[in-house]
């Protein structure tokens, strides 16, 4: 089982790593700092460099899949090229810009999700993102470009309240004693898992979450809502983007 670093250390950009796996789609290894995916957050880009520390072969990673078991590093092999072989020792490093855009954004979402419950009791239908620009459906009947520059206003507030961005591993009978814990329409926390890990915006939101964060709401920096739309009688949409 791949131990996955970004779950304790989101701002660790390079890593060293054995090759567990190789497939024609990438390789696996013991450990990785690459963001698998899920959640709405996409999976992180980088560079895999063989030997350890550079100088000779690097190999692109456009991104994680999970193929049989094996979190697979996507590669596209060179066809004159060679592979690395089962046990030998990489070197890693994730597209640093990207994914801090990308921790950006998503503790964008946990604001919006945290201002629009607490003020006004709607829980999320849905979400996605991207780096710098995400948007996330609510169950709530009424939207308005009043309503819209009203949640702008509010979720800006609470990124200059400077608000720690904390992570948690818990016990799933200790998550599940927190109310309101899960946040979407739908409970989406396997049955299996024994271990919920949560993101507490501290004097906000506390959310069960699998995703990477900035250390605090300053990080963010100022958030637009830039659209609304109705996606059904009682689903509605918002899109944020990142002012930079």
């Amino acid at each position: 089982m791949t131990e996955l670093l970004f779950h304790s250390h989101s701002y660790l950009q390079e890593f060293e790593a054995t090759v567990t796996a190789v497939a024609d789609a990438g390789v696996a290894l013991d450990r990785t700092a690459f963001y698998t995916g899920g959640g709405g957050q996409p999976s992180d880009r980088g560079v895999l460099s063989l030997p350890v520390g550079g100088g000779g072969q690097q190999f692109a990673v456009s991104g994680i899949k999970r193929d049989s078991g094996e979190l697979l590093h996507l590669i596209e092999w060179e066809t004159d090229g060679g592979r690395p072989a089962i046990g030998s020792r990489v070197s890693g490093r994730i597209d640093w810009q990207r994914r801090y855009r990308l921790m950006r954004t998503h503790t964008a979402l946990h604001i919006l999700c945290g201002v629009v419950w607490r003020d006004y009791g709607a829980l999320v239908t849905g979400g996605n993102m991207q780096p710098g620009e995400a948007r996330m459906d609510f169950e709530l009947e009424r939207m308005s470009a009043d309503f819209a520059e009203e949640v702008e206003a509010k979720i800006n507030e609470e990124v200059a309240a400077a608000r720690a961005v904390l992570v948690a591993n818990l016990a799933r009978e200790e998550a599940e004693a927190i109310p309101d814990l899960i946040r979407t329409k739908i409970n989406l926390l396997p049955a299996n898992i024994r271990e919920v890990r949560t993101i507490d915006i501290q004097g906000l939101d506390v959310q069960a979450d699998g995703g990477t964060h900035v250390n605090n709401t300053t990080e963010v920096g100022r958030i637009r809502v830039t659209g609304h739309e109705s996606k059904g009688r009682i689903n509605k949409r918002l899109r944020i983007a990142l002012e930079d």
